[in-house]
């Protein structure tokens, strides 16, 4: 099993519908593909983890890389896992700005992600809602 974890910057801020439609496709794809993980989202920055099989894993990397409304890729952390960390989600979910009016953005990644045993993909998500919590 595969954890790998990445930032990417989007040519443009998606809307709501965008998103919608993003996650739901994303959602399909890694439920079909055994793959779980979370998105966070902040203006036109994304942090995502994907986890599963090796394959499944490399290949919707792959497909996200050659997607054209991403740019500037950056691999962060990309191991051999025992477990998931994301056993329960097709694909979490959290957004910055205006959408996280209920909680801030921090506080709402802080809770998805307390349980997370590894300390560093801890740390990258929790740094990335703190950076972003109002784009």
């Amino acid at each position: 099993m595969k954890r790998l974890l990445y930032i990417s910057t989007a040519r443009s801020i998606l809307d709501a519908s965008e998103l919608e439609e993003l996650l739901s496709k994303s959602r399909a794809a890694n439920t079909k593909a055994d793959l779980t993980g979370l998105l966070v989202v902040g203006g036109r920055r994304f942090l995502q983890v994907l986890e599963g099989p090796d394959e499944a894993v490399i290949r919707t990397y792959e497909r996200i890389k050659s997607d054209p409304r991403h740019f500037a890729l950056v691999k962060l952390h990309d191991k051999a896992v025992e477990g998931r960390a994301f056993g329960s989600w097709s694909m979490g979910y959290e957004q910055g700005g205006e959408a996280a009016a209920s909680a801030s953005l921090a506080d709402q990644v802080n809770a998805m992600v307390a349980s997370i045993a590894d300390p560093t993909l801890r740390a990258y998500f929790i740094g990335f809602a703190e950076t972003h919590a109002g784009t």
